[in-house]
């Protein structure tokens, strides 16, 4: 996985943040069973969180994305899928599903494609909550 940089060529916290929730829930896909193409898939300007397969009837291609606040002082992790994002993932999902298969060639599977937004946050106890929405229009 690439770090992500400040200006000044350093990792933020938040980036670090969200770095490690990303890995946390691709982890947790995979022992539910689904299977992990792709973490931190970078189609044209887009990034990809997570582009994986649901095993669950039925079968689905499903694209990811993972929104991690460190506390909820300013809103929900949910809140942060601005329509900058929105677009910017719209437009890497387009061109995922042009080229037909993952950067490094893997092809992708003629399934029915579906997003979901995983948002994880800590309550006021500091303690992790993670929310699965599935099936998230942009």
């Amino acid at each position: 996985m690439l770090a992500r940089m400040d200006t000044q060529g350093r990792t933020t916290i938040q980036q670090t943040i969200g770095a490690a929730a990303e890995a946390r829930i691709a982890a947790g896909l995979q022992a539910s069973g689904w299977v992990v193409l792709g973490r931190n898939v970078r189609v044209g300007r887009s990034e990809l969180d997570i582009v994986a397969l649901d095993p669950r009837q039925p079968a689905s291609l499903v694209v990811v994305e993972v929104r991690a606040r460190s506390r909820r002082d300013y809103g929900l992790a949910e809140e942060t899928l601005d329509h900058r994002k929105r677009a910017s993932l719209r437009r890497g999902i387009g061109e995922l599903l042009a080229l037909g298969a993952l950067p490094d060639g893997t092809p992708l599977p003629r399934l029915p494609l579906r997003f979901d937004l995983v948002a994880v946050d800590r309550d006021p106890a500091g303690r992790e909550a993670v929310r699965h929405h599935r099936g998230v229009a942009l």
